[in-house]
């Protein structure tokens, strides 16, 4: 697999606490449509850390994307994720000259770099179905997006692979969605497509390095394809970041398949089931199957410095869930904290948890509806934007 060259030095010093932080309060302005600064509601956001790695959260963009912006500073996200369309429909109305205006002023406002923000595509694209029409209809979502994110000056896209939909073998599936890709480069300028690794069920693509190796090696433009790692996916497609060793094993396996240049973002999701389970359910950071110190892993390598670590986990469209999130992440990065600084941080989350969903923790409001897929019409993903607080 040809290497992207880094566009960008590795810092090799991060922020080192001895303490673990408590998220702290400060009133932020935004803008609103007149180019004025007003104060929104709610008035207090969460300060943000110093530290390299970029802990932040998928939030609402409900009201319009710039919205997204003011949901991130307000819990103290240093990078983002957001729907920059309707998650639910194939097609949405194209964004206003006030929109793209006010996002781009929003995000001077609150220092939000753009290699910073990782839109997501929607759930419901398939690029690796071997249905002409339907892939079609897929296509023209995914361009649409990509025009959307180059129009509100955003670098990155990340997206679902796709699946055979068990009427095609996985090399012609790969085939089909590195030339979906290739299209999509010939129509747009400057969004680099970040495939995302999936977590190895049925029949959809992504849940082993090699395919999203196998994609890139067939992208025409390697300036322009990058890679999202998914903590949840890896460890239920049999990734087990939750020893020292086993996150070693997985970052060198990574770049000997795909390889490290083409790292462009995290997913930072705990898993509901247990290692190699093959299914995507997330749950809060420190409370499920990986564990904190699978995350702690992360939060100290530098080769996961200035890159978007989103978190997907449960929200229960509470924003201290996430805010005490980030605030544990970050406080763990770059640390060597021990078990005895570790007990403690998956303890706050888990209290932040419990009282935002109502004393039932997250388990039982999230369960994923059984039998689901992005095989089908994306019944899964709709799932997934029901249960972690996606909207838009």
């Amino acid at each position: 697999m040809p290497k992207r060259k880094q566009s960008d030095e590795i810092v090799q010093t991060g922020l080192v606490e001895d303490e673990l932080p408590n998220p702290a309060l400060k009133k932020l302005k935004s803008t609103n449509g007149k180019g004025k600064s007003k104060l929104v509601d709610p008035p207090q956001y969460g300060v943000r850390s110093t530290s390299l790695w970029k802990v932040g959260a998928h939030v609402s963009a409900a009201g319009g994307v710039e919205n997204a912006i003011i949901n991130a500073a307000a819990i103290g996200a240093n990078s983002f994720a957001l729907f920059v369309k309707s998650q639910r429909k194939w097609t949405s109305a194209p964004l206003s000259e006030t929109t793209i205006s006010n996002f781009k002023a929003r995000l001077i406002e609150h220092s939000y770099d753009p290699r910073h923000i990782l839109p997501h595509g929607s759930y419901l694209i398939n690029l690796g179905n071997p249905d002409a029409e339907k892939r079609k209809k897929s296509y023209d979502c995914f361009l649409d997006d990509l025009k959307r994110c180059e129009s509100l000056g955003l670098l990155l896209y990340n997206f679902h692979p796709g699946s055979t939909v068990g009427e095609a073998t996985t090399d012609e599936s790969i085939s089909l969605i590195a030339g979906c890709i290739n299209e999509a480069h010939s129509a747009t300028q400057t969004v680099v497509t970040v495939l995302e690794n999936m977590a190895g069920a049925g029949n959809i693509i992504g849940g082993d390095f090699n395919h999203l190796a196998k994609i890139i090696e067939k992208v025409d433009d390697k300036t322009r394809v990058g890679v999202c790692l998914d903590t949840c996916h890896m460890f239920a497609a049999g990734y087990d970041l939750r020893t020292k060793e086993g996150w070693e094993n997985i970052v060198t396996d990574f770049d000997e398949q795909v390889g490290l240049s083409y790292l462009r973002g995290m997913h930072l999701n705990d898993s509901k089931t247990d290692y190699n389970s093959k299914k995507d359910r997330h749950e809060n950071i420190g409370i499920g199957h990986i564990g904190i110190q699978g995350f702690h892993h992360i939060l100290n390598d530098v080769r996961f410095q200035n890159i978007p670590l989103i978190l997907e986990t449960p929200s229960f469209e509470k924003p201290e869930v996430w805010a005490a999130e980030i605030a544990a992440l970050d406080g763990l990065s770059g640390t060597n904290a021990g078990l005895d600084k570790l007990g403690p941080v998956v303890d706050g989350v888990r209290e932040v948890v419990k009282k935002a969903s109502g004393g039932a923790g997250a388990s039982s409001k999230t369960k994923p509806k059984k039998g689901t897929g992005q095989e089908g019409n994306g019944e899964e993903g709709q799932e997934k934007i029901k249960t972690r607080g996606f909207r838009i």
